[in-house]
């Protein structure tokens, strides 16, 4: 059976990271789902990637992912974003400000039949904090 891996990307972002609704990720993400963050492999699983759109969430309640575009090629999405909502939660220590804030970003994901296997990408997070004012630099 054929996917269409770049609609059931899109379909993960607008139906369950945007919406909140963890609940349905088993119909996107595979039992063996592995996230890669600094270059290392971390099988999470479904539960995984749940807590994984319910910590997104408990910072930014409001979260809305923009797909600017995607490119397919194999088994691999490659998914160019903006997303938005307030920054209302505490993340890696950095109290929140209350304020909207816009990230653009890539996502990496590969799929196998049918399901989202690896999740992995970049976001410019610094500079998207540094404008909020959550982040500040230091001066000498």
């Amino acid at each position: 059976m054929k996917y269409d891996n770049k609609k059931i990307v899109r379909q993960y972002i607008e139906e369950v990271l945007n919406t909140g609704d963890a609940g349905r990720t088993p119909e996107f993400v595979s039992s063996e789902y592995t996230e890669v963050f600094d270059n290392k492999k971390y099988p999470v699983g479904i539960e995984g990637a749940k807590n994984h759109i319910l910590g997104v969430r408990e910072t930014y309640p409001d979260i809305h992912m923009k797909i600017d575009f995607q490119i397919a090629e194999g088994d691999w999405v490659a998914t160019s974003y903006l997303m938005s909502g307030t920054h209302s939660g505490t993340w890696m220590g950095i109290k929140p400000t209350n304020k909207n804030i816009e990230v653009t970003g890539v996502n990496l994901d590969r799929l196998v039949d049918g399901k989202i296997v690896e999740h992995g990408g970049a976001a410019n997070l610094f500079t998207a904090l540094l404008n909020i004012g959550a982040i500040t630099l230091v001066k000498e």
